[in-house]
């Protein structure tokens, strides 16, 4: 195997000889990933907060007295600019008020009933008729939403309440029982849901991607440039130039993949904060768990590359071959994506057998901090089982002349 060891070496050499190839392979993703999650939370902390503090302009028409003294016992113009209009001056403008909510120049619109105190006065017997309060909101306006939902739960459930004292006096009559909630959650996956539901599918996406963008410049480049033509040539056997390829490739695309990977999980709780969902679990991440998580990383890798290797010795250039690796990344992009919305619950151990879905749900899993090593070792044997097809593919199409030099 001298030949495979020089064909490692040469690979090897040609990136990391190249300080702009270090650079562009391994050290800018990781700032490009810190940048970008960085960034989205600052941008959507930004978002939450300027929603959060922004004033309510608020129109509601026919309110009654005790509205309003609710509107003042519980704070709500603090946060909230309220104009009180009458029926009449409501009438006269309807199209415009309606008109200024469509196009977000105010957030509320909230019309009582002309008649509202006459008839809740008038209530006496089931069925008869009951005011109504009408509230208009654009539900496409972030400010419009916010503040239905700060009216509906602040101000319109208190006064609610008060009416009811006014009817039944002690409220305490309808509370016939009260509810309290126990959490029961596995201290180690308390925190995990955003990392377990996302990182998954991103890894699976990150390892193509890495193994692609390697793989196909590297054999149909090469072959379309004659130089893998060249190669065949040399006093080298062919087992060992495919044995070459294929291990420099994947600890190329190994390594790339790698630094996406360890950057999406550092880097992925700057985003989730930004989002308010509070502090991310990296407690899954031990010995054991990285070393499942990495061998499952390093195993699908290897996976991608001599699939990828296959497709790229049929093509006679990398025109070609990308073609044929597109409906590959789809297939690939969907495999992730059913992670995301699993159930979570118990699966046949045959499913994490199955290539790139099941090496997703394992890692979603190790994420979760439910590691389970018969579900890793199923992974790992359809793993080995898939490259042992594709490595063997791969070998023969090395061996066809016709394959090798388009005839």
């Amino acid at each position: 195997m001298r030949g495979a060891k020089r064909i490692i070496k040469k690979e090897l050499a040609r990136v990391f000889k190249d300080k702009r190839l270090i650079f562009t392979m391994y050290i800018m993703p990781a700032i490009l990933m810190f940048a970008i999650y960085g960034l989205m939370g600052k941008l959507m902390s930004s978002m939450n907060n300027d929603i959060t503090e922004h004033t309510d302009i608020v129109t509601v028409v026919n309110a009654t007295e005790a509205f309003k003294q609710v509107v003042t016992t519980t704070g709500y113009e603090k946060n909230a600019s309220v104009t009180y209009v009458d029926q009449s001056e409501y009438a006269s403008n309807k199209q415009q008020y309606e008109n200024e909510i469509l196009n977000g120049e105010k957030d509320l619109l909230v019309v009582f009933d002309e008649d509202f105190e006459a008839v809740f006065n008038a209530y006496a017997n089931k069925g008869d008729k009951i005011p109504n309060i009408n509230v208009s909101y654009n539900d496409t306006e972030n400010y419009s939403s916010k503040a239905h939902n700060v009216f509906t739960n602040l101000v319109a459930n208190t006064y609610r309440e008060v009416l009811q004292t006014v009817r039944l006096g002690d409220l305490e009559q309808l509370d016939v029982f009260n509810v309290t909630e126990n959490q029961i959650v596995k201290e180690g996956k308390k925190g995990t849901e955003f990392l377990s539901m996302l990182l998954p599918y991103m890894i699976v996406l990150m390892l193509f991607s890495s193994a692609m963008s390697i793989t196909v410049d590297a054999i149909a480049g090469e072959k379309e440039r004659g130089t893998l033509s060249s190669m065949l040539l040399a006093p080298i056997s062919r087992t060992e130039i495919v044995v070459g390829k294929l291990v420099s490739l994947s600890i190329l695309s190994t390594l790339s993949a790698l630094v996406y990977c360890v950057s999406m999980i550092f880097a992925m709780p700057l985003m989730q904060k930004g989002m308010g969902g509070g502090d991310v679990n990296l407690s899954f991440i031990g010995v054991d768990t990285g070393l499942m998580l990495l061998a499952t990383i390093v195993l699908m890798n290897l996976l991608f590359v001599s699939l990828l290797s296959v497709i790229s010795i049929m093509a006679k250039d990398t025109k070609t071959a990308s073609s044929l690796v597109a409906p590959m990344y789809i297939i690939v992009v969907l495999a992730g994506v059913m992670t995301m919305f699993s159930g979570g619950g118990d699966m046949p151990l045959w499913r994490y057998a199955i290539p790139v879905y099941g090496n997703a749900l394992v890692v979603q899993q190790i994420c979760s901090g439910e590691a389970q090593i018969t579900s890793f070792l199923a992974t790992v044997a359809g793993l080995a089982v898939a490259i042992a097809v594709f490595v063997g593919l791969t070998s023969k199409a090395f061996n066809s002349e016709k394959i090798m030099f388009n005839a």
